[in-house]
């Protein structure tokens, strides 16, 4: 029963140094001028991949849940942005984390990054349609935020088209780079993690 106890301890603590870690990512954002400017790039959703890795898919989306809930306190888009930014988040750790659950190998990472990618990708495609967008457009008109998009990419000319040249490739870029991070860094920090 104490080593149950301690367990639960160490990854209780660990579960939230990871979230602490992310809050910290998520503040170092960076727009990338190959891509929209609101378009913001950061690594916050590399500590949840590693908590999902090491403890489950539920350590993961508690990582994403902390960190989004510690920035909406200095955020200007009362939450929009971390509601979308956690369920973006939580899309891509779920699946990476179950299939590397029931299969921890280097393929089944590989397999499980791959499947959060494309499923975090699907979903930031969906919340910057129905969520993200509707929102902003209210305090910029889209057709400015069309405007802005296309002096980066050509190819976008409305709404539909900002998130198939902008969006989307923005979010497989930033996956691609969180899931190559995971992978080179998960198995030097797991001995520590599960010491």
């Amino acid at each position: 029963m104490e080593a149950v106890s301690q367990f639960n301890t160490r990854k209780l603590v660990w579960t939230a140094m990871l979230s602490a870690l992310a809050t910290v990512l998520m503040y170092l954002d960076t727009a990338l001028p190959v891509f929209p400017g609101f378009l913001k790039f950061d690594l916050s959703d590399l500590p949840p991949l590693v908590a999902s890795f090491a403890y489950g898919p539920l350590a993961g989306v508690f990582c994403e849940l902390a960190k989004n809930l510690i920035h909406a306190m200095t955020t200007s888009s009362a939450g929009i942005g971390e509601f979308a930014n956690f369920l973006m988040g939580s899309a891509l750790v779920v699946p990476a984390g179950m299939i590397y659950r029931y299969e921890r190998t280097r393929r089944g990472a590989l397999r499980g990054l791959l499947a959060g990618v494309v499923c975090s990708t699907v979903a930031a495609a969906l919340a910057n349609y129905f969520i993200l967008l509707p929102f902003y457009s209210q305090l910029i008109p889209m057709d400015k935020i069309i405007a802005m998009s296309s002096v980066v990419i050509t190819a976008i000319h409305d709404k539909q088209t900002l998130i198939v040249y902008g969006v989307v490739p923005f979010n497989l870029f930033k996956g691609a780079v969180i899931a190559l991070l995971t992978l080179r860094l998960y198995k030097r920090i797991s001995a520590l993690i599960h010491e």
